[in-house]
């Protein structure tokens, strides 16, 4: 799953529902504590709400106490890339799906070891797929 998808917003909305059109198209964030995956606990992959490309792992999320599903590493291969976000006054690493351009959130240098980062994303940005068995 390496090709670069593109649609048009008009496409983006007859596939996502309003609030992921916002968070995913527009870089909008959810509030704390009201994303679905959040307390999710299950065991499984987190994938990418637009493309469908595997993005993280239960396996390296943990819970931050910021309010969003935070992950210490992406999945291994996963097409998550940063870039520089100035808004809202600050200087951060937002965090988007490399596939097809989605906002998955911001990257911070306060996470768990053995990264010591921490991918805060946007429960609207992904789908959950539980382990089999």
């Amino acid at each position: 799953m390496s090709d670069k998808i593109e649609k048009t917003d008009e496409e983006w909305r007859t596939q996502l529902t309003p609030e992921q059109f916002r968070v995913c198209r527009e870089q909008g964030t959810e509030r704390a504590f009201s994303g679905e995956h959040y307390a999710n606990k299950a065991r499984g992959r987190y994938t990418c709400a637009c493309c469908g490309s595997e993005l993280f792992s239960s396996e390296h999320k943990y819970d931050s106490g910021s309010g969003w599903p935070s992950f210490w590493q992406p999945a291994a291969g996963a097409p998550v890339t940063n870039e520089t976000d100035r808004s809202h006054g600050m200087i951060r690493a937002e965090v988007h799906c490399d596939r097809c351009g989605c906002h998955l959130g911001h990257v911070f240098e306060d996470g768990p070891q053995p990264t010591g980062l921490r991918y805060c994303i946007n429960s609207a940005s992904l789908s959950f797929e539980p382990d089999e068995g």
